[in-house]
């Protein structure tokens, strides 16, 4: 139950800080996307389903923050979650360059699908031009904030682990 507690306030914390106070993790104009940074390494440590849970609490949270129609993130964010979850199983995930890589992969891969959502309700906007001004660019700064986040996540989590286990 505390953990499921702890999730959820972790989860909230980064959709929190990532839509509240952008230009305190702002570089160059592009901030790392904490939510995905989240569900990435939920679908390596957990798998797709604790995932895709996280991209639906995120999700939420940034589509009533932002003045996206309900569903934008959440729909990205899940089907990210899901792949990466997906994917990880195959992978040998404890390499820093490997969970970087998936973090790449995955922002691309959110990005096109938010740019391609928004493309199709209001065509005139383009797709190009945000693919190339700011799905790369924030993929590849969550990319690189990675090796930070992550052994931090882990060391919440882990540490929440050892506690549940010596109590029992």
């Amino acid at each position: 139950m505390t953990r499921n507690m702890v999730w959820f306030v972790v989860t909230m914390a980064a959709a929190l800080l990532q839509t509240t106070w952008p230009d305190m993790l702002k570089v160059q104009g592009v901030i790392p996307d904490l939510v995905l940074l989240l569900v990435v390494y939920f679908a390596i440590a957990e798998g797709e389903e604790r995932a895709m849970f996280t991209a639906l609490i995120g999700g939420v949270y940034q589509d009533v923050a932002s003045n996206a129609v309900l569903g934008h993130h959440v729909i990205c964010l899940v089907i990210t979650g899901y792949l990466a979850g997906r994917i990880s199983t195959r992978l040998v995930t404890e390499h820093p360059a490997v969970k970087a890589g998936l973090v790449l992969c995955a922002g691309v891969l959110h990005g096109i699908l938010y740019v391609f959502i928004q493309f199709v309700q209001q065509p005139a906007s383009g797709a190009v031009y945000p693919i190339i001004n700011s799905v790369i660019p924030g993929a590849f700064y969550s990319a690189l904030v990675t090796p930070l986040f992550f052994p931090l996540l882990a060391w919440i989590f882990h540490r929440r682990r050892l506690a549940v286990q010596e109590g029992t």
